[in-house]
């Protein structure tokens, strides 16, 4: 699926870095390749795949698929795919839809994107890469007139979920959504047999989400194939301070 006739978005430059979407089955593979170097080889996920070397569902003909390159080498060396609530019903529902019960949060679904599978390339994790992915999704965003983001955000199990029964304990505290917006996960994680008493580092990416204004939607689900804990985030744009407002919309929040 290429992208979307709804938002077209401009690549959008930051030194020799750019933002773009896929356009053709081409570009869609070079995305689904970092997934499976990120997602398989780094981070020992079990993926079912068709094509040797490539991370592939059937939710990715649906998605539209942001990218970041390399403006020297053009190397695919980011990557979030998109679904649009248009697309969502064509396909039956949201992807974390099969991860947590999203009944509280349907009433939003409407003017709701779901954002998943984000990786960024080991040699581009300097921060760049992950600026110009939001940026995309949040002109995507304002160009279609969506009002609300959600996506999986995962935490490694490698240690047996420690680390993410403790980080999860730690920033329930400021962060949880107001409770008409909690949602339940399928496959829980078992915080009580866990220690939640460690201090590990915040993953980059919900440090950035939780920078951006989002909230943390209920306890985190275990994803045995992925070897993930994941918390459902959802970000209101209206909810962005207003230095991300100017940053990423280019405008004033009220």
């Amino acid at each position: 699926m290429l992208l979307s006739q709804q938002p077209q978005v401009a690549p959008r430059r930051d030194t020799k870095l750019f933002y773009c979407f896929a356009q053709n089955a081409a570009d869609i593979e070079e995305a689904q390749r970092l997934r499976y170097k990120v997602f398989a080889e780094e981070m020992g996920a079990r993926l079912s795949t068709r094509k040797a070397g490539v991370d592939e569902d059937i939710f990715d003909p649906y998605c539209d698929h942001l990218l970041v390159r390399d403006g020297d080498s053009n190397e695919v060396v980011g990557t979030y795919r998109i679904l649009s609530p248009e697309k969502a019903r064509k396909i039956g529902g949201f992807y974390s839809e099969g991860e947590f019960d999203l009944t509280r949060i349907a009433h939003l679904s409407d003017r709701m994107v779901e954002v998943g599978r984000s990786c960024v390339h080991p040699d581009y994790r300097s921060g760049a890469v992950i600026t110009l992915l939001w940026a995309g999704l949040a002109e995507y965003m304002e160009r279609g007139g969506y009002e609300y983001l959600i996506g999986c955000a995962s935490i490694s199990m490698a240690d047996g979920g420690h680390a993410a029964a403790s980080l999860f304990e730690r920033i329930k505290i400021d962060n949880m959504s107001p409770v008409e917006w909690r949602v339940r996960p399928r496959n829980p994680l078992p915080l009580a047999a866990l220690n939640r008493e460690l201090n590990p580092s915040l993953p980059p990416l919900i440090k950035g989400y939780l920078r951006l204004g989002a909230y943390i939607c209920g306890d985190p689900a275990w994803d045995p194939d992925f070897n993930t804990a994941d918390l459902l985030v959802l970000l209101p744009l209206a909810h962005l301070s207003r230095r991300h407002a100017r940053h990423f919309l280019k405008r004033e929040v009220s």
